[in-house]
């Protein structure tokens, strides 16, 4: 469960910074006007389904995570809600798996 836990924080690790890199490119290129960007993915029927997938994605995610840490009292787990919506679910799921399996870890 050990390398497993090293998995999902390298993937939260990569889910932030390559979404990220993007983003910014995108920034550079059009101006930082979060409008704009916003305006840019819905440009066609293939975006707009992907920012929908991604929606619903970040919503399920988000009541799973809701749910899960008040079940298991796990509250530091919350922090992985502000990543989906700030970072995106590249990184707020495997943030979350990362967490979900610390806590599952045995004491060495």
């Amino acid at each position: 469960m050990a390398r497993l836990k090293y998995l999902w924080a390298a993937l939260a690790v990569w889910g932030s910074i390559h979404p990220m890199y993007w983003f910014v490119t995108w920034f550079r290129q059009n101006g930082w006007d979060l409008g704009a960007m916003i305006d840019a993915w819905y440009v066609n029927a293939a975006t707009t389904g992907l920012v929908w997938d991604l929606t619903i994605a970040a919503i399920a995610l988000t009541l799973w995570v809701l749910f899960d840490a008040v079940a298991r009292r796990d509250w530091l787990s919350l922090v992985t809600i502000p990543a989906i919506y700030g970072i995106g679910v590249s990184c707020g799921l495997p943030l979350y798996l990362y967490f979900r399996a610390r806590r599952q870890a045995p004491a060495a």
